[in-house]
């Protein structure tokens, strides 16, 4: 998530809304295969980086379409280094059945500093019933590997002998997905994955490894009712699709830019934490740049308006994050209307509710600006810097909840006052800002003391140690712990590199274990 809170009017209105979605369809501005906007150039992109041996594979070297036009100039990618797990996806959608067909392929290499006995494999659709249907895991080598077991949401790999520091091994996954089409969550966590009538979103739709930790073991959470449990390691992704139906109109927006070729799109993205992908047939797109980034918005025909302020507030964010936290790696970054509640982010791409669409007010004293600022922020915060987001929620969701006040405070500083009113203060936030995802409590007391009550901290940490120290601070932590998973303790043993005054006051108030 990444955001959390319009439970009010907009849960309301944004069901009621929603029904206009039945007007005439407006055509979108680029439909599959037939718009140079939507095939960047070879230049772009690159050749896609050979993980593995393919299983089944479009043209392993494609040249884009003849009529493509340059959208984001940029040096052909490097070879991806090989220390980063590698996942390839060969993935055939059919649309109007909601069913995914995947080949994929991993390459792992132990990085850690003890041998180990096992694999395991996070699986989220497995936690819908009849949604991930397993049809193979083998190894390299074809051969199947026959001494897995399952649990809800996993796969569990026993490795003998064990896997030493450095060494590689690599599994072929066999699988279908039949999406499903959960019902709106208006009290807990957003549900982004599968499909309405609107769009069919894929989030956290393949088997990946978790995070381990020497001396721990893996890094599995279990779900919460509300927050996210996830926990992603940075790595390599070569996705391949192929979608069959028989619409143009249908529209792709990804994680990264993409080539057409012999009816596969292929994509390729380095050091991420995930890889995400949303299709519709009802999507208008109005696109900028920043900083030879290209910014694109997606959003249904009714919310014209609203789509074109939240591709001008993603990029007036990115611009300034740009400056205060570092620069942005990736050619593009991407917001799509969602056709669920609230807000959630992933690596290039977020999320945003079609309810912050449908009450927007035209004016940057909304929601719909304040959560576009915090999703964009979350490309530093859960993108560059990773967290674990259950067990330390605050170092994403704090530290991007602060950066809505910046965002506000440098470029709208006529609405500073309504976000410190409407955003943190009328909730009177309270609680530790410490806190888990899995608060007794329940969604309103996890969000007020990760979200609110840790932005009014952060914002309290910048006027005792100054301004410039503070953001001083927020650059060379992102550039400290870039693709790393950080921890509290990285954070504050890092600010006392920043700062010479006594902060334990400030942490008695706001932290439950500092």
């Amino acid at each position: 998530m990444r955001s959390n809170y319009y439970y009010h009017l907009v849960l309301v209105l944004g069901i009621l809304l929603v029904s206009c979605a039945n007007s005439p369809q407006i055509a979108p501005q680029t439909p599959l295969g037939n718009s140079a906007d939507s095939v960047p150039t070879d230049e772009q992109v690159g050749t896609p980086t050979q993980i593995i041996s393919p299983t089944r594979k479009p043209n392993p070297s494609p040249s884009p379409s003849p009529d493509a036009s340059p959208l984001v100039p940029s040096p052909t990618p490097q070879k991806m280094p090989p220390r980063f797990t590698q996942y390839r996806l060969d993935a055939t959608l059919n649309y109007g059945e909601h069913q995914l067909s995947v080949e994929q392929q991993i390459a792992f290499t132990n990085r850690y500093a003890e041998p180990l006995s096992d694999l395991i494999l996070i699986v989220e659709p497995a936690r819908y019933p009849g949604t991930f249907i397993l049809e193979e895991i083998a190894w390299k080598d074809g051969q199947p590997v026959e001494d897995f077991s399952r649990e809800i949401g996993l796969i569990h790999i026993p490795l003998a002998p064990e896997l030493e520091p450095g060494g590689t091994i690599a599994l072929l996954i066999s699988y279908t997905l039949n999406l499903p089409s959960p019902s709106p969550s208006y009290y807990g966590r957003p549900i982004p994955f599968g499909y309405s009538n609107r769009q069919t979103n894929l989030v956290d739709w393949y088997p990946f490894i978790p995070p381990y930790r020497t001396g721990h073991g893996w890094v599995v959470n279990q779900p919460g009712a509300f927050g996210e449990h996830l926990v992603y390691e940075v790595a390599d992704f070569e996705v391949n699709l192929q979608i069959i139906d028989d619409n143009p109109s249908l529209v792709i927006a990804a994680s990264a830019p993409g080539i057409l070729e012999d009816g596969w799109w292929q994509y390729l993205l380095g050091s991420a934490r995930n890889f995400s992908l949303s299709v519709s047939d009802q999507y208008l797109l109005s696109t900028t740049t920043v900083d030879s980034v290209l910014v694109m918005s997606y959003y249904f025909p009714l919310d014209t308006h609203a789509g074109e302020s939240v591709l001008q507030t993603t990029a007036e964010a990115l611009a300034l994050y740009n400056e205060l936290f570092g620069p942005y790696t990736r050619q593009t970054l991407t917001v799509v209307e969602a056709d669920f509640m609230d807000g959630m982010e992933y690596e290039g791409i977020y999320f945003l509710s079609k309810g912050f669409y449908n009450l927007y007010s035209g004016t940057a004293s909304d929601y719909l600006t304040a959560i576009a600022a915090h999703e964009t922020s979350h490309q530093w915060w859960y993108g560059a810097v990773g967290n674990d987001q259950a067990i330390e929620p605050w170092l994403d969701e704090a530290l991007s909840t602060y950066s809505e006040k910046l965002y506000y405070e440098y470029l709208h500083p006529e609405s500073l006052d309504w976000w410190w009113t409407y955003r943190i203060n009328y909730y009177n936030p309270q609680g530790w800002v410490d806190s888990t995802i899995y608060n007794p409590l329940g969604y309103r007391a996890y969000r007020d003391a990760v979200y609110l009550n840790g932005a009014k901290f952060l914002d309290e940490l910048s006027i005792l140690i100054g301004d410039r120290a503070f953001l001083s601070f927020l650059k060379d932590y992102v550039s400290q712990f870039s693709l790393q998973i950080s921890t509290g303790d990285d954070f504050f043993d890092l600010l006392q590199n920043h700062t010479q005054e006594n902060i334990q006051s400030l942490l008695d108030r706001y932290f439950e274990n500092h």
